[in-house]
């Protein structure tokens, strides 16, 4: 139960071997050593929100660009560079986002956030990593392409029929896209922020390098660095397997079994919320 309360992550690698005893059964690690899942876990929850928040408006925003707004002639093309970028390995946003993206956003935080944000829960001082926000931001332009193009394939399934008729009762393209196009397509846009905050919890490479590698520190405000379950793992298991112990190699596998259990039932809730009707058959929802 410590594994799951506790912050603190020190494995002690230069520690002699003990054996603890654990309900019945005996364990061995390192003298001194403490293993903490809490600001890993919190991490890994705060950045893929902040993933999200930025993520689904863009991405939905640009389904309907696609799907509604562009020229026929256009919009083939802008949309096969949103799935392009969906093909950038993740190692280059992370690259991006620490040389470009993190000087930028320290600027930003130091000169505007702090100046004029500081009222409000999370924007308060003093600034110590951008990583935080940088790890939101570059999450949030990894699943901007995966919403995009599933929330376009369910835009463009709307009958044609449906806005035809819309248009002969005078509604804009805009209000057509509002009141017809958006809720026809609901079921496909949710699944679409589901498979987004999915890649976003997952993430490995690009979060470790951007996300400022927090280790016994929960994050108290948008200024400070994190560090995420999958990131983590990705850069302490070369560490791990020169512990004598196993101990090491052991927690880790308990935060990957975490993981799984975490994106199992994101996946497990979304269907249900979609079963139970929060995102009723699409037809029944149109309303002009």
């Amino acid at each position: 139960m410590h594994y799951f309360v506790s912050i603190f992550w020190n494995p002690r690698l230069n520690g002699n071997v003990e054996t603890v005893p654990w309900f019945g059964l005996n364990f061995h690690t390192l003298q001194g050593a403490s293993y903490g899942f809490l600001v890993f876990f919190v991490g890994t929850l705060l950045s893929s929100f902040l993933a999200i928040l930025f993520g689904v408006p863009v991405g939905v925003a640009i389904a309907i660009l696609i799907s509604q707004f562009l020229p026929r002639r256009i919009a083939p093309a802008v949309s096969f560079f949103v799935e392009l970028l969906a093909g950038i390995p993740s190692v280059i946003f992370g690259f991006w986002g620490v040389f470009v993206l993190a000087p930028y956003l320290f600027r930003l935080e130091n000169d505007f956030l702090v100046r004029y944000l500081y009222f409000i829960p999370g924007f308060q001082p003093p600034v110590y990593n951008p990583g935080f926000l940088n790890a939101g931001i570059i999450l949030a332009l990894m699943i901007v392409p995966i919403i995009a193009s599933i929330s376009r394939d369910a835009m463009i399934q709307t009958p044609q029929e449906l806005k035809e008729g819309a248009r002969a009762l005078g509604l804009t393209d805009w209000e057509i896209t509002r009141k017809i196009v958006v809720p026809y397509a609901k079921t496909g846009i949710a699944g679409s922020v589901v498979l987004g905050l999915s890649r976003a919890l997952g993430e490995t490479m690009a979060v470790a390098l951007v996300a400022g590698g927090a280790i016994n520190i929960l994050p108290k405000s948008i200024y400070y660095p994190l560090q995420t379950m999958a990131g983590f793992m990705a850069v302490q298991l070369d560490s791990a397997f020169t512990d004598p112990s196993g101990m090491f190699v052991s927690a880790l596998m308990e935060l990957a079994l975490v993981l799984s259990i975490i994106t199992i039932l994101v996946n497990i809730g979304a269907r249900l919320i979609i079963k139970q009707g929060f995102f009723r058959e699409s037809s029944s929802v149109v309303r002009v």
